[in-house]
């Protein structure tokens, strides 16, 4: 059986993707802080909201092109990770300051090129926002991994950048095939089937001959974990996780965190990949994923509508509603203005927040705002 390639299934796919991912995001940012140590050893969430960062920013780009343009097209993306830049998001130095030249006219072609005396940039930012495209591309991964090639160049054009968020999307599209994941073997011998030979290849083969290793801090200290920063100090752990744990959210995000490194991009990595497959689509036990992923930014409208009975996430009905939940029709990707992700108590439903920024004052769904992400159904 192949993935649905209709509009309608990859969409969901990808929503589906991008709950997990924000997830991963907004949780795994809140152990940066000192005070949470302590809950991250006790498996304890801390009080919500969590907020989101420029992973999961970003990512909302990816989707939002892919939804508009049924595949990226690169300027498209590089204006709006320019037009939905926050600085308080936590980007990294390089990359802020090119997307503010982008929004001030300037060719992110040049600008990405030019860093890092013409290096490009080798972090992990492309990889860490592209595990819904990868979803998307389900029913081909070797597409998945060609199209996240294409949407890394905007910011990150060092080959190991590159092949970092190719091996994510190939991940993500590998582990979404509808008749279940495939096992930790077949994953990361799939990526590493789909990946040019570089630093992450080399990283992800260590990765397969690590799977047998219960202690995922002597994995993390062989692999890394993002305390570079580095993509090929972040996939490998991040794909090894995620392998282990394709059909359990909970189980690859507490994983995850406890090496500690570069969490929250970490995490969004596992998140975005784990709930591209059926774990992001599970109703009933585990997590309790409540609310939703809230922004404050600048009257964002963020909506979907799949149109009867395709609704991305859990739902169930009419028009089942994006996340845990359903019916009804149109269905929108949360709702809110607040600053992060906020807990339903100390559960929720695995992988499946919902993600938006939709005012009260406009609950149609299909809003286009100036500065808005036009998650909409083809016509």
């Amino acid at each position: 059986m192949t993935a649905d390639s209709s509009y309608d299934g990859r969409l969901e796919r990808a929503l589906s993707g991008l709950r997990g991912l924000a997830v991963g995001d907004a949780l795994g940012s809140q152990f940066f802080v000192p005070a949470h140590y302590p809950l991250l050893k006790r498996r304890e969430l801390p009080p919500g909201p969590w907020r989101w960062t420029d992973d999961t920013e970003m990512t909302c780009s990816v989707v939002a092109v892919l939804a508009a343009h049924h595949r990226i097209d690169q300027d498209a993306l590089a204006r709006s990770f320019a037009e939905h830049l926050d600085p308080d998001r936590g980007y990294g130095p390089a990359v802020a300051r090119l997307l503010r030249q982008v929004g001030e006219g300037g060719d992110w072609r040049e600008l990405a090129s030019a860093l890092f005396k013409g290096l490009g940039s080798w972090g992990s930012g492309a990889a860490a926002r592209i595990a819904p495209l990868g979803a998307w591309y389900a029913d081909d991964p070797e597409q998945a991994t060609h199209q996240a090639e294409i949407s890394a160049y905007p910011t990150h054009q060092h080959r190991e950048a590159v092949v970092g968020t190719m091996a994510v999307a190939a991940a993500a599209a590998l582990a979404a095939d509808p008749t279940g994941p495939p096992s930790a073997e077949a994953l990361l011998d799939g990526v590493i089937a789909l990946v040019p030979k570089s630093a992450v290849g080399a990283g992800l083969r260590r990765a397969r001959d690590m799977l047998d290793y219960g202690d995922a801090a002597t994995v993390a200290a062989v692999l890394g974990c993002g305390r570079r920063t580095t993509a090929h100090d972040t996939v490998p752990f991040a794909l090894w996780s995620a392998a282990r744990a394709l059909s359990d959210y909970e189980q690859a995000f507490w994983t995850t965190a406890r090496v500690g490194g570069d969490v929250d991009t970490t995490c969004a990595i596992v998140g975005g990949v784990v709930a591209a497959g059926k774990a992001g689509r599970r109703r009933g036990s585990g997590w309790n994923v409540r609310r939703s992923c809230r922004t404050g930014c600048r009257g964002w409208r963020r909506a979907i509508s799949p149109g009867a009975g395709a609704g991305a996430g859990a739902g169930a009905g009419a028009g089942a509603g994006a996340g845990a939940g359903g019916g009804g029709g149109a269905s929108s990707l949360g709702s809110g203005t607040g600053p992060g992700l906020r807990a339903g108590g100390r559960a929720w439903r695995r992988a499946g927040a919902t993600v938006t920024a939709l005012p009260q004052s406009d609950r149609r769904g299909l809003g286009r705002g100036a500065s808005g992400y036009p998650f909409r159904h083809a016509a």
